[in-house]
């Protein structure tokens, strides 16, 4: 989306001017206070609404502004400008910089497809992770599980949008997919939403209305079209899923900010092949809350769960309180999590590496008793 599709898409959709208070678009006293080292320096205050190729756009009071991203583009990936971001840009030039960025209340990171296990920031200064989910493919519940684990970890407060439920016409199915989704998300709110004939738009509208919300999800899970119909206008393009798989391609390119008419600021983005873990261990522990609950209650306060004796996660799968599948994920994503801060701080990759040495001198041990001394 371009500064000045943008600029239309605010004019269109609301009846603000395109030149919004930085107060609809989420400023308030705190971030003024934290600003006010860059206003005695002559700086002008804006919300980043797109980044792309060593600029990006800028909403100030006067209106959208296209800055160079020189200043802020180092070589960690975590530290580069992001769509949400609070920046502090040069009042005049040609062309404008933006020299600075206010410190992040909040940053949405997922870790790379690549090999190199780099962390990548999809939005910052967010409230409310707002996850779609398409009910026109059969539910992917470990990549929802994977998505809160993100959400919680942004410190952003998620909730699970179930979309395309005109294509559940069965109320009894509908209800059950809802509970599947429930008992994946405890303490997360479900809304089942159809952009067609517009189920749950208003309920969706009213907890998006109240700060800033980054809309996740799969390419073809509707995400597009969602944000059309919270913004009362076909502002982002919308494409056809396939009919074989019910997979849609990338509609959405590029994170965009966009300004709600009811109130609040939703940033889209393109839909996510890949949703790796970036040190989110703690949004882990939230999302299976209940099994860390269940361990509280074990023998032994190191329980990995396995085979200990009064292992009490082990208990309640035996007698059908926890899912033998939560369990399962619950542990898969403990290791990928793991892995994946061990090739980032090298005194964890130290104490694993000292931990896997104990563990196989222990197995030959074992291994040697086992056979006997005259073996």
């Amino acid at each position: 989306m371009t500064s000045h599709a943008l600029s239309s898409s605010l004019t269109s959709s609301s009846s603000a001017p395109s030149a919004p208070s930085l107060a609809a678009l989420g400023w308030d006293e705190a971030w003024a206070a934290a600003f006010a080292p860059y206003a005695e320096a002559g700086l002008v205050a804006g919300r980043v609404v797109r980044v792309d190729r060593g600029q990006c756009d800028v909403l100030t009071e006067d209106g959208p502004v296209r800055a160079d991203t020189a200043f802020v583009t180092p070589h960690d990936p975590l530290r580069v400008i992001c769509t949400g971001d609070w920046a502090a840009v040069e009042a005049a030039g040609n062309p404008r910089y933006v020299k600075a960025y206010l410190p992040r209340r909040t940053a949405f990171v997922r870790s790379t497809s690549s090999q190199r296990s780099e962390g990548q920031i999809l939005a910052a200064n967010v409230d409310h992770a707002v996850i779609a989910v398409s009910l026109a493919v059969e539910l992917d519940l470990g990549r929802i599980e994977r998505f809160l684990a993100l959400a919680w970890e942004s410190g952003a407060q998620p909730l699970v949008v179930l979309t395309k439920a005109d294509l559940v016409p069965d109320p009894v199915t509908l209800a059950h997919l809802v509970q599947d989704v429930e008992t994946a998300a405890p303490g997360v709110q479900v809304l089942t939403v159809s952009s067609h004939t517009g189920e749950g738009t208003d309920v969706l509208g009213a907890v998006v209305a109240d700060g800033t919300s980054v809309l996740l999800g799969a390419s073809g899970a509707g995400k597009s079209t969602l944000a059309n119909a919270l913004l009362g206008a076909d502002v982002m393009e919308v494409q056809a899923t396939r009919d074989v798989d019910g997979k849609g391609r990338h509609t959405t390119t590029t994170r965009n900010l966009l300004l709600l008419p009811g109130g609040g600021v939703l940033i889209d983005t393109p839909g996510l092949r890949g949703v790796g873990l970036w040190d989110a261990g703690t949004g882990v522990g939230q999302v299976f809350s209940e099994i860390e609950d269940f361990a509280e209650q074990c023998r032994f306060h190191d329980c990995a769960h396995v085979a200990e004796p009064g292992c009490a996660v082990l208990a309640a799968v035996a007698d059908g309180t926890l899912p033998e599948r939560r369990l399962e994920s619950y542990r898969k994503l403990l290791r990928e999590n793991q892995r994946i801060v061990a090739k980032t701080d090298a005194r964890l990759r130290a104490d694993l590496r000292r931990d896997w040495k104990q563990k196989s001198a222990e197995g030959r041990a074992n291994y040697a008793a086992k056979r006997g001394p005259h073996a």
